[in-house]
């Protein structure tokens, strides 16, 4: 009976890293990452609505609702559901939007909107 020489060969390990695709880019209050969109949304709410409706490609009445929320959390297949899209923009709709156009402008920097 012959032995034979066992080979043992070592394959590197390849790590990849999520990227934030199908997360939100900002947690809802965080202002201070975009001073600017949250300045607009806390005293021009209703010319930030139009804008994040207009981003989006969709009638400037529907900015601010549950509805536009909820469609683009969908199309980037961010995590959450109907009922927490509600409480949210009922509880706080200023940082609803500004957290929605934080979202497109990263994804527009990033080139993924």
């Amino acid at each position: 009976m012959s032995v034979q020489p066992m080979i043992v060969t070592q394959q590197p390990m390849v790590v990849t890293v999520q990227s934030n695709r199908n997360y939100w880019q900002t947690n809802l209050c965080d202002c201070f990452s975009d001073c600017g969109v949250c300045f607009c949304g806390m005293f021009f709410f209703p010319c930030m609505a139009c804008q994040v409706a207009a981003d989006m490609n969709e009638c400037c009445f529907c900015g601010p609702t549950v509805a536009m929320r909820a469609v683009y959390r969908t199309k980037y297949s961010i995590p959450g559901s109907i009922c927490n899209d509600t409480c949210i923009v009922c509880c706080f709709p200023v940082c609803s939007l500004c957290q929605i156009k934080r979202d497109i402008n990263r994804r527009k920097a990033m080139g993924i909107f």
